[in-house]
Parts: C-alpha cells; sequence; structure tokens
C-alpha cells in the first residue's frame, strides 16, 4: 500500500494517481522506479512529489 501525501486528500490522491496511469499505460516515462502494476507506479511517482496537480488558473485556454 502506497502512503499519500498528508497534504492530499484520498479523492485528489486517486483521481491524480488514475489520471498519471493512463499517461505511463499509454508510453510516458515514469518517474521513480517501475512497478509490474501502472497503478503502483503512478501512486508511488505522486507519493514522491514526482508528479502534482496543475491547478485550474494555470491550465492553458482551450481554443474553439
Amino acid at each position: 500500500m502506497v502512503k499519500r501525501p498528508d497534504d492530499m486528500n484520498r479523492f485528489e490522491f486517486a483521481v491524480l494517481a488514475a489520471l498519471r496511469a493512463v499517461q505511463l499505460h499509454r508510453g510516458c516515462t515514469p518517474l521513480v522506479e517501475r512497478s509490474p502494476k501502472v497503478a503502483v507506479t503512478a501512486q508511488n511517482e505522486i507519493a514522491n512529489r514526482k508528479v502534482q496537480a496543475m491547478a485550474a488558473a494555470t491550465l492553458p485556454a482551450r481554443e474553439s
């Protein structure tokens, strides 16, 4: 079991890990030692602060 950061709630951790797991499954390079399961690798990246969520205000504007 991966321990989530103390300042991150369960929902944020789960959503961020799921999004990162999809990226890893599609071929992105892992930022920590690879686990046999991409979900665990994603959780370890978040727990080690290698991946962080972007605030909505910092996302680029969509073009119509």
